[in-house]
């Protein structure tokens, strides 16, 4: 469609990067009668969720609307028209908290205005998270992935499952084989000073359950940060570090260099994907770690990689994945949703159930299930504490270059996810995978 020149170009667009941010400094031209559409459904939807817009005698607006504009987004763009509407200042919440509150009622009541994929996204950054945006919102200052708070309870039962094992020449098995699933209770009260322990909390937890001791042989892939691999090897273990991207590359040799290692821990870049890394390295890993990156790639290429690490994993060795999944509470509306997520920053996001994780791993690997945690409520806080710790650096974020506009998109993301973990349709798993046991391999 057409889009506005730069003559008639709306004033409060134009500080606006247009080579950096060409679908938010521009305006689509949908027809007067979808965007009326899109205003009344927005409005409807509004009020079914309990929701006041500006305008509402007596009260403090819970969406203040800046500018008409963003109904023509939402007219063309649905839920990626809404999100470029906020990251164009034209409708706004008091707080961050608040926003998180108006995406919970949105989602909890269905609100799907037509959303499409998007077939060119436009993301914001090239390649993994930037090193210096995840220490403006991490808590330990070097970790993107959510933490297990020490405050929940968890509970571990042994349930049966059935195998989904398919095709010839795997042989004779069972058709079922137990999991250990972990359910881990909501967190007490948490604030901001919290969320580096919670972090390291989830490190040490995926090391315990892949067996890390002194003399095991780690692979960290993709590498995020450190904080696997320093803990890692306080345990004694040999780690290889491996980056996707050089930034990261280069933060992680850096932060080797200061920690002053011992020579435990290599890193190195493999930008060509977990099968090339597979290929170079078969077998030679005891264990395999994965922090919250599965959920990034799509389904066709989630399947690559747990290929890629069942490759890699040597004989009686162990990995873990921690991810997080979609649950039986996923709403259309919420896929929707998070294709704001896919045209910005996450082009192939895909979450994926933790059934439909294990059964790619049970079909198409050598690799089995054994057990799996489930941690909903402290996914919701991590994400709460990483969107506070963010609001508190967003001068310093600005400072280091990132605009407005990515700004409010961060601020975004945050409170999406926040919103669908509130609601119980996303999940936080640890997934332990260990070698079947076989008579015969393919």
């Amino acid at each position: 469609m057409p889009e506005h020149t730069s003559a008639s170009l709306p004033a409060h667009l134009k500080p606006i990067d247009a080579d950096a941010w060409p679908g938010v400094a521009s305006v689509p031209q949908a027809s007067r009668l979808r965007t009326k559409r899109a205003e009344a459904g927005f409005a409807r939807a509004c009020a079914s969720a309990g929701l006041r817009l500006d305008g509402e005698a007596g009260h403090t607006a819970d969406v203040t609307v800046e500018r008409a504009e963003v109904f023509s987004r939402i007219a063309a763009g649905g839920w990626v028209g809404l999100a470029e509407g906020y990251m164009a200042g034209e409708w706004s919440t008091p707080t961050s908290q608040e926003l998180v509150d108006v995406l919970t009622a949105l989602l909890r009541t269905g609100y799907r205005p037509r959303t499409q994929r998007v077939d060119a996204p436009r993301p914001a950054m090239a390649g993994e998270l930037p090193p210096d945006l995840v220490g403006h919102f991490s808590g330990d200052g070097i970790s993107a992935f959510q933490g297990h708070f020490a405050t929940g309870v968890a509970t571990t039962e042994r349930i049966r499952v059935k195998s989904h094992t398919q095709g010839a020449g795997r042989g004779s098995e069972p058709g079922h084989h137990f999991v250990s699933v972990t359910e881990i209770g909501a967190p007490l009260g948490s604030d901001r000073a919290d969320l580096a322990d919670a972090q390291r909390r989830s490190v040490e937890t995926i090391l315990d359950a892949v067996g890390v001791t002194g003399g095991t042989h780690l692979l960290d892939y993709p590498a995020g940060g450190g904080t696997v691999a320093f803990a890692a090897s306080k345990r004694g273990a040999t780690v290889d570090a491996v980056a996707r991207d050089a930034p990261m590359y280069a933060a992680m040799r850096e932060r080797l260099v200061m920690a002053g290692s011992d020579g435990s821990i290599s890193v190195d870049r493999v930008s060509e994907g977990p099968a090339a890394l597979a290929r170079q390295r078969p077998g030679s890993y005891d264990a395999v770690v994965s922090m919250e990156s599965l959920e990034t790639l799509a389904a066709r290429q989630q399947r690559q990689y747990l290929r890629a690490i069942d490759a890699l994993v040597a004989p009686g060795g162990r990995a873990g994945l921690q991810t997080i999944v979609r649950t039986a509470a996923y709403t259309r509306a919420a896929d929707f949703a998070a294709e704001s997520l896919r045209a910005y920053i996450w082009p192939d996001l895909h979450f994926a159930s933790a059934d439909q994780i294990a059964k790619i791993i049970d079909r198409e690997t050598d690799l089995r299930v054994v057990a799996q945690t489930t941690a909903p409520d402290h996914l919701a806080a991590s994400l709460r504490l990483q969107r506070m710790t963010f609001d508190g650096n967003l001068r310093d974020a600005a400072a280091d270059g990132y605009d407005a506009v990515f700004r409010k998109l961060w601020t975004w993301q945050f409170a999406l996810r926040e919103a669908m973990a509130r609601l119980g349709m996303i999940d936080l798993a640890q997934i332990t995978l260990a070698r079947r046991n076989r008579r015969g391999r393919r």
